[in-house]
């Protein structure tokens, strides 16, 4: 290479990860000096924008710190590191654009929502002040954007079905990128710059709660050691289809979501690892789930590229007018779990505690808000923004409004069933006693509706509805079907009963497990 390639700047934001990174990639073989570089954006710390809730949460920015952290290790191995600055990503680039006076390009993954394009935008105007190269990729989904046999992606199906069908009958997913084992040093005189703390931005770091699903440390070697685990060493992958609704205990699913997220793990590895398993050990309705889930993620990438700033729209992409509440009481109840319904507190309060939520849990919780409370769909979904360890705008935003039906659901009149739900994946009721110990004294399945019991009941269990738990803030009519029923077969020993079968159907909050029939 000769003398004049300089100096790249390379951006990460949401692919915290030395392998199949197409931004290190190509500086690699593109400069003589690469700075990898993360920005703690302060517009990231704010309020959301319509009920001004903190944006980014305990959780959420623990995981991220613990992410930062091994990135620079692992990166420190290859002979770099990664620089990191407080402030928005324009103006940090462009200081050291002016500091080190040898930048010759600028290199990031690209992003799909308008905050992330303003960011592009504003580094493209800097770049371009100062001569320097801009070089982008696309690499946060499965399925390539340039590969999609949807062109212009105006032309998107607005079903996932019809999505899916289009991808999976012939369009290819890219191999992942072999990388170096060594990276090409610092620009010399460069401070790599201290990792800031919780304190730094006025947290505390969250106890970690016995009780949690997700143990885990943020961070590429976490994900990969994850993957190892629930594929080659346990063989969790194979049974995953019928795990996936699960309630309570880390391998009732992947987990691999925050990871995800943070693109701490390539969806592209993940399908590589599949496609061996497959080979070496068996292909099931198990393995190929778990890639339908991932294409559900690039789905929800393709619909923000698609609708733009309407994801974040009251009316949402069906542009429909629908009489939300704005009850501010009520909304305090549903995120404090403390709305007298056992399985939707029960839920709740999981995500308050640990950042982490089922995805049976995330689409009860999110059709109560909308369907029962009929509040505001935005502010469950900012509220999930600022909890969820495993946050990502679009799945977010894509799946609040499809619980809210106003997205991409073809019945937009889906509505859960919050009894029949905890009857059928809480049968004895475990999950509701592990996170509402105030009513563990009521056996069995009647702990789903405690207001339907006889005061003596009530008495001998210890509860006083209306002072040791709430009466329910609501009830709907299509509940009392499934009062004093008691489910069928054995409790399921991760938290709902075995045998039941549900034709499935729908879609997943986040990359975890599919829904199905209410």
């Amino acid at each position: 290479m000769s003398g004049t390639a300089g100096t790249a700047i390379c951006l990460l934001r949401c692919d915290l990860r030395a392998h199949d990174n197409q931004v290190l990639h190509w500086a690699q073989h593109n400069a003589d000096f690469l700075i990898p570089l993360y920005c703690f954006d302060p517009r990231h710390y704010l309020g959301t924008h319509c009920y001004s809730l903190p944006k980014t949460g305990p959780h959420r920015l623990r995981f991220l710190l613990e992410s930062v952290k091994d990135l620079r290790e692992t990166l420190k191995r290859k002979g770099s590191t990664l620089v990191v600055r407080k402030g928005k990503p324009e103006d940090v680039v462009c200081d050291l654009i002016t500091q080190l006076g040898s930048v010759t390009a600028v290199v990031f993954h690209e992003e799909a929502t308008q905050e992330e394009l303003d960011v592009e935008k504003g580094l493209c105007q800097v770049c371009r002040q100062h001569g320097v190269k801009i070089q982008t990729f696309w690499g946060s989904t499965l399925y390539h954007r340039d590969d999609l046999p949807f062109r212009p992606i105006d032309s998107l199906p607005d079903v996932y079905t019809h999505f899916r069908k289009a991808l999976e009958s012939g369009t290819k997913v890219r191999p992942t990128l072999r990388m170096p084992e060594q990276l090409k040093p610092l620009a010399p005189g460069l401070e790599e710059g201290s990792i800031p703390t919780m304190e730094d931005f006025g947290q505390k770091d969250p106890v970690t709660d016995p009780r949690t699903a997700f143990p885990c440390s943020g961070g590429e070697t976490q994900a990969l050691m994850r993957l190892q685990y629930y594929f080659w060493d346990t063989n969790l992958v194979a049974s995953y289809k019928e795990t996936r609704n699960g309630l309570v205990g880390m391998d009732y699913s992947t987990k691999f979501a925050p990871w995800l997220a943070l693109g701490c793990i390539s969806p592209r590895y993940i399908y590589e690892q599949i496609q061996k398993y497959e080979r070496e050990r068996t292909a099931n309705q198990s393995t190929y789930w778990i890639l339908f889930e991932l294409l559900w993620r690039d789905y929800f990438r393709f619909v923000a590229l698609k609708y733009g700033r309407r994801i974040f729209s009251l009316r949402g992409l069906q542009n429909k007018e629908i009489p939300w509440k704005k009850d501010l009481q009520l909304f305090e109840c549903w995120k404090e779990g403390k709305t007298g319904v056992p399985f939707v507190d029960a839920n709740m309060r999981e995500l308050s505690a640990t950042g982490f939520m089922s995805n049976r849990g995330r689409q009860n919780v999110a059709s109560f808000l909308t369907k029962d409370l009929g509040l505001d769909w935005r502010m469950g979904a900012e509220w999930f923004e600022y909890l969820l360890v495993d946050y990502d705008v679009c799945s977010n935003y894509g799946n609040w409004l499809y619980s809210a039906g106003i997205g991409n659901d073809p019945r937009d009149s889906r509505k859960f069933n919050m009894i029949k739900q905890g009857l059928d994946y809480d049968g004895n009721g475990d999950y509701v006693r592990l996170w509402v110990p105030e009513l563990q004294g009521i056996k069995g399945a009647d702990i789903h509706t405690p207001w339907a019991l006889s005061s003596a009941a009530l008495s001998q269990a210890g509860v006083t509805l209306g002072e040791t738990y709430p009466q329910p803030v609501v009830t709907a009519p299509e509940w009392s079907r499934h009062i004093h029923q008691r489910p069928g077969g054995s409790p399921h020993p991760r938290g709902r009963r075995g045998p039941v079968q549900h034709k499935d159907r729908g879609i997943d909050f986040y990359f975890s497990r599919k829904k199905d029939a209410c």
